[in-house]
């Protein structure tokens, strides 16, 4: 009962409190409302409190609308974050000037390890190494296509071919490398490898190895091979000998054992680099493993003699019997290769040479006789041909067979001919009659069925009697045969007589070149300088060169040095000098000392006053000799050097070639396409060779006592 009281009592206040609302909301909206509601009323709006009544219908939503443009809170929270985004918007790009115009830069402390105050050093320079990093960071990955392993190599193959190895080179380095990003392989890196050591680029071919094995690839034994073929083309012996050291100690640290090429590789690189001791012990290496010793072999073996200027011919010697031993039959290269050795070694002291012809000729007697001729036996001399007629007096020969028959070494059983003892044999052509001469050797070659060729008869005609008659017996070998020559025959004929100081008949092979239908060269220019002895004959020479579009050269100007201080010609070697300086050619080794060599020589006669230095053109020829030499040196920036240090300040390096530009040029020893041009070479049937120049007459042979 209490509850239901005190509920009606609380009704009847909320209906109060509701209807005081409603009114003062009325009064709000300027709603006057005089009458006062019945409780009937207020009974009915009571009951629809619990009806829903919408915003639309309360009139709420037209009145929202109408203030929503005059909301000052929303406006200012706007307007805050316009100028917000402004700001941000101006902060970013002042920024970014800021970076554009000066690169941040980073603040250096010093050495941690330095005591005292870290203090930035804003003067220190940037390290080049890290700018280079940051240039190849931000650098675009490839700007070309990006191609298979096998279209590289192909482009290395082709720069190869064509003698580009820089541009070869390039490939790896810059494209592949730097442009195109790819992982090179072994086989890029052999091919590059085999290319610089076919070059002589030996640092080159080494660096290129160590790269290789830093990225860990599999070093082959091509690789070893080509590492050793560059070890034997390189531009210095003692270099190559070192670094072919080292690759064979690399080997044997790895337990690599070595197979047939790779034994001839090192023994190629070893005896082209002077150690001929390491060359025959790999030979032997060879024979103790059983591996095949081919004519391959024997054949660099032959390379290594022809290093050894002193004893090489007798090892020669040795090396072909010893081939002929194992039934290895001689080839081209063989023949070729024993030639180089009678042309640049020599046999050593007689009796190692003596020991050495009982061993390859040990059925041969030889008995020491001394030719001796009375007055009356001259006439009862036999004849000889051509290439015998000039036999030297140093190989005593007797006479009491028919004919005079020359001893020949290279036979499986050699034969000593009519020779009796030895003497000094240091000529060329004297060693070069052991081995049969020219019917001896081309007879040989014959029987092991090789035909000789243009650079066999080249080879040859250094080594053959310095005499007209031999010289003209060779070109009828070379027409009999039907080979053609090139310009090279032709140099090495002009060098041979002007060396003997034959220069008539040296210029008489110009006429025989125009014959064949040839063009001279730069070396043809070269070894006709050797014949210029005055300065009207050294500049019509220099005209032709210039006529033919040939620059000139040092060993051009070497050689007419030579002959102008043969002759004493002051003036000719003032204007050589001068030539050397307009023309902005450096001096070598040999034209520094035959100026050295002059000059001193010159003083000397001054100082054992000797009648030619008091006359009057010889004092003024000197002293403007000396003025001219003081000035060369100058211009030279040799100026108070003694003449070795002068010689090591323009000794040319030997890798600087690598280097360097390719310079322009028409002559094929600078000018890289004609260069790889096959050399042109004509039949000789159109020179007459029976009215060629003969030997001058000589004294008859006299009594040998």
């Amino acid at each position: 009962m209490a509850l239901r009281l005190l509920s009606r009592s609380l009704v009847s206040h909320m209906r109060g409190m509701q209807w005081n609302a409603s009114r003062s909301g009325l009064n709000i909206y300027n709603i006057n409302r005089n009458v006062i509601p019945s409780a009937s009323r207020t009974l009915e709006q009571n009951r629809l409190l619990h009806v829903r009544i919408t915003d639309q219908e309360a009139g709420l939503q037209t009145k929202r609308e109408a203030n929503r443009g005059h909301n000052p809170f929303q406006e200012e929270i706007l307007e805050q974050e316009t100028v917000k985004a402004s700001k941000e918007r101006r902060k970013f790009r002042e920024e970014k000037k800021l970076k554009e115009r000066a690169p941040e830069k980073v603040q250096d402390f010093g050495d941690p390890d330095t005591f005292g105050d870290a203090k930035a050093n804003d003067g220190q320079p940037e390290d080049p190494g890290d700018i280079e990093e940051e240039a190849y960071i931000s650098k675009p990955t490839r700007h070309s296509k990006k191609l298979q392993a096998v279209e590289y190599a192909r482009q290395i193959k082709d720069h190869l071919k064509a003698k580009r190895l820089n541009d070869a080179i390039a490939v790896l380095e810059q494209r592949m490398l730097r442009e195109d990003r790819v992982k090179p392989d072994k086989y890029i890196y052999n091919l590059l490898i085999s290319g610089c050591a076919k070059a002589g680029n030996t640092r080159k071919a080494f660096a290129l190895y160590t790269k290789m094995r830093q990225r860990g690839l599999q070093v082959t034994g091509g690789t070893y091979t080509s590492l050793f073929n560059a070890c034997a083309n390189s531009p210095s012996l003692s270099d190559g000998l070192a670094k072919a050291q080292i690759v064979r100690e690399n080997m044997l640290e790895k337990g690599f054992e070595p197979n047939v090429k790779n034994y001839n590789a090192m023994i190629k690189a070893y005896g082209r680099c002077g150690d001929l001791d390491t060359a025959y012990m790999l030979a032997d290496e060879m024979v103790e493993r059983k591996l095949d010793m081919g004519a391959d072999t024997f054949n660099f073996l032959l390379q290594a003699c022809a290093s050894n200027s002193e004893h090489g011919f007798r090892h020669a010697l040795l090396t072909w019997h010893k081939m002929l031993q194992r039934k290895i039959s001689p080839d081209y290269y063989s023949f070729n290769a024993m030639l180089r050795c009678a042309r640049d070694c020599g046999i050593g002291d007689l009796d190692s040479m003596r020991e050495v012809l009982d061993q390859i000729a040990p059925s041969a007697a030889i008995e020491k006789r001394v030719l001796q001729l009375d007055d009356g036996e001259q006439s009862d001399l036999p004849s000889v041909s051509s290439s015998e007629s000039s036999l030297p007096a140093q190989i005593e020969v007797s006479t009491t067979a028919s004919e005079l028959e020359l001893p020949n070494l290279l036979l499986e059983r050699p034969h000593l001919g009519s020779l009796v003892t030895l003497e000094e044999v240091t000529r060329p052509h004297e060693r070069f009659l052991l081995l049969g001469g020219i019917t001896g050797f081309l007879e040989h070659m014959k029987q092991h069925k090789i035909t000789p060729d243009i650079e066999t008869f080249t080879t040859m005609l250094e080594v053959i009697p310095p005499t007209n008659t031999a010289e003209k017996q060779m070109l009828m070998f070379v027409r009999k045969i039907g080979l053609k020559a090139d310009i090279d025959f032709f140099n090495i004929l002009i060098k041979k007589r002007s060396m003997r100081f034959d220069y008539e008949s040296a210029k008489e092979v110009l006429s025989m070149i125009r014959t064949a239908g040839l063009r001279p060269d730069i070396v043809t220019y070269g070894v006709l300088a050797l014949g210029c002895r005055t300065q009207e004959e050294a500049r019509e020479l220099l005209q032709q060169m210039q006529v033919a579009g040939i620059k000139m050269n040092m060993p051009i100007l070497g050689a007419m040095l030579r002959q102008g201080c043969s002759q004493k010609s002051f003036a000719y070697v003032n204007e050589i000098m001068q030539l050397s300086l307009e023309e902005g050619i450096k001096p070598n080794e040999p034209f520094l000392r035959h100026l050295h060599n002059f000059h001193r020589g010159c003083a000397r006669a001054i100082d054992a006053r000797h009648p030619t230095t008091k006359t009057a053109t010889f004092k003024k020829g000197h002293s403007k000799f000396c003025d001219k030499y003081r000035l060369y040196y100058e211009e030279l920036g040799l100026a108070g050097l003694k003449l070795e240090d002068a010689i090591i300040q323009v000794k040319e390096r030997p890798y600087a070639k690598f280097k360097a530009q390719p310079v322009d040029g028409m002559e094929p020893l600078k000018h890289e396409q004609i260069k790889r041009k096959t050399k042109q070479r004509k039949y000789i049937k159109k020179i007459k060779i029976d009215e060629l120049q003969d030997d001058s007459p000589k004294e008859p042979l006299k009594r040998l006592e």
